[in-house]
């Protein structure tokens, strides 16, 4: 669903970044106000991995790929504003390092994948404590409804764009983005389902979903473990990836729009290094670079808000 520059408009572009930058903005208090020293290294954690699980590439029917976007994961685990930093911070590093989304429609991919995702799932856990409660079940059936409905509200979001930019008329964007994404949710929702449900068995303390569990230290050495597992997936899985198109992709190619897509340079651009022959090798490489980035930018990027004087 990263949408490259050349498929918005200005004005679509420019609207989009606006809620984006606000969003992200809001995450950068929560993070001065919320996080204790303590928790700061889960915050780039999660950004690691869902970088990492992003790479991850899974085939669905009719020869396109989908890839997880982690907003529900990260809500979950963080609350609705440090994801939206979260998903910022990956989206960043993609766009940036490697010209995976596009630099005038960051604002928009911010948005479509982190913003309305994570502020939808925070809605939902809201209602579902009142309704009923905090338990395991609930939290599981919140993570996996909220996880696929925040793929489709991205993906309609998305066809909204499109059609608004003149790119490719609503209705069809809509119709078709919908269409492919309805599958990719199935799977973003059984990872997410399956990520939270292994947080639960050995750190349910980490779950920001659970008021009831007093949040607790996040050790270095479980930091370091979570990491070399987002690192190790990056590095060894995501060279072995579906290589068809993804959902966004598939509909620009059937729909004829693909060429308006402009492609620009970046280091690491397609996640490959020129000088590197080995195609998996190249992946893996760019996914142990982009991981340890990943880490490394939300890290920092909420140590330096923590520093800064609360007014």
């Amino acid at each position: 669903m990263h949408v490259p520059d050349g498929f918005l408009s200005t004005e679509v572009a420019l609207a989009c970044a606006v809620p984006a930058v606000a969003a992200v903005g809001i995450g950068l208090r929560r993070a001065e106000v919320d996080l204790d020293e303590r928790r700061v290294p889960l915050l780039g954690v999660t950004a690691a991995f869902v970088f990492a699980a992003q790479m991850l590439n899974f085939p669905i029917a009719g020869g396109t790929s989908g890839h997880f976007m982690g907003a529900a994961l990260a809500a979950v685990l963080l609350g609705p504003w440090l994801a939206c930093l979260v998903l910022a911070v990956v989206l960043g590093v993609q766009a940036f390092l490697f010209a995976d989304g596009g630099i005038t429609a960051l604002g928009a991919n911010v948005l479509n994948m982190g913003v309305i995702g994570a502020l939808l799932v925070g809605g939902l856990m809201v209602a579902a404590r009142r309704t009923l409660g905090d338990g395991r079940q609930t939290l599981l059936v919140v993570s996996g409804v909220g996880a696929w409905l925040a793929v489709m509200a991205g993906a309609a979001a998305t066809a909204f764009e499109l059609g608004r930019s003149g790119t490719v008329p609503l209705a069809t964007a809509m119709t078709a983005m919908l269409g492919v994404h309805t599958l990719i949710g199935v799977g973003e929702a059984a990872i997410t389902v399956a990520a939270v449900s292994a947080v639960l068995a050995t750190r349910p303390d980490l779950i920001s979903a659970a008021p009831a569990l007093r949040p607790v230290a996040v050790k270095r050495a479980f930091a370091l473990l979570a990491l070399a597992v987002a690192v190790g997936l990056a590095t060894a899985a995501a060279p072995f990836a579906s290589s068809h198109p993804d959902g966004l992709e598939r509909v620009a190619i059937e729909q004829r729009f693909d060429g308006a897509g402009i492609e620009r340079d970046a280091p690491i651009a397609d996640y490959t290094f020129p000088a590197v022959d080995d195609e998996r090798l190249a992946t893996g490489l760019a996914g142990f670079i982009g991981t340890l980035c990943v880490f490394g930018l939300a890290y920092g990027v909420v140590t330096l808000a923590r520093r800064r004087p609360v007014t």
